[in-house]
């Protein structure tokens, strides 16, 4: 890990960008953190727009957090940003846009391809990040995942044990494979969803949320589209993370 700029933003939290090989990212931490007092952390996860697309609410996010006490985390997502476009990916989201703007239904495989590949190769560079960030003294667990593609924030959290809870945004388009995945899944989750987001199937949402194995679940559905999330909603996803990570 790299670290390629710094930062105090006018709260106190610390702020600085970093590169992971050919992976961008960012680290916030609290002002109160040290390498006696390390912050548990959480990772946000970006959705596919980029991360400078998206700074505001990440950065909002992240204060949020750093102000009852966590560090968050973030790297650009595969084929998100500056960094290299996944051409199958491409082709599938060029075969969605074509079936939604015909008011088409959005086949599995249209589905399949565009979010699995990403989940493939996103999963094991939010792992290697991991491992960088707590390596860092003023960082360190237990370890939450916030956000981004929910597929993503579901294989992580069943492959990686070093996850202790998951807040999960239900927005993003769902491969049948994850609902397998999802009957894995054991720690404790608050789920978001947006009852009237238009670019997600409600109802895959709900069934998905059915689908989770944890004994510790909690949907909270707010009226509202896809960036329409309110204040409180968050509010009670960092009362989840004080919690479980405390």
């Amino acid at each position: 890990m790299h670290f390629t700029s710094e930062q105090r933003l006018d709260d106190g939290v610390l702020e600085r960008e970093f590169t992971l090989g050919e992976i961008p990212g960012i680290l916030w931490t609290p002002a109160s953190a040290s390498a006696s007092d390390a912050a548990p952390l959480i990772l946000l996860g970006p959705p596919p727009l980029g991360l400078r697309r998206t700074y505001p609410r990440l950065v909002a996010r992240a204060r949020h957090s750093a102000a009852v006490g966590f560090a968050t985390a973030t790297i650009e997502l595969p084929g998100s940003g500056d960094r290299p476009r996944l051409p199958a990916a491409e082709q599938a989201r060029a075969d969605l846009r074509r079936a939604m703007e015909a008011g088409e239904p959005v086949g599995d495989e249209i589905i399949d391809s565009l979010i699995l590949p990403l989940v493939d190769k996103a999963v094991p560079e939010w792992q290697a990040a991991l491992d960088a960030l707590l390596a860092l003294p003023e960082t360190g667990g237990p370890v939450g995942y916030s956000g981004g593609v929910i597929s993503i924030g579901v294989r992580l959290a069943v492959v990686e044990p070093r996850i202790s809870a998951a807040v999960l945004f239900a927005g993003s388009f769902v491969p049948r494979a994850t609902f397998a995945e999802a009957r894995q899944v054991t720690i404790p989750l608050h789920v978001l969803l947006q009852w009237d987001d238009e670019g997600n199937d409600r109802q895959a949402a709900l069934d998905l949320f059915d689908a989770f194995g944890s004994k510790e679940k909690t949907l909270h559905a707010n009226m509202g589209g896809h960036t329409g999330v309110p204040q409180h909603a968050g509010d009670a996803a960092a009362q989840f993370f004080t919690r479980h990570l405390n």
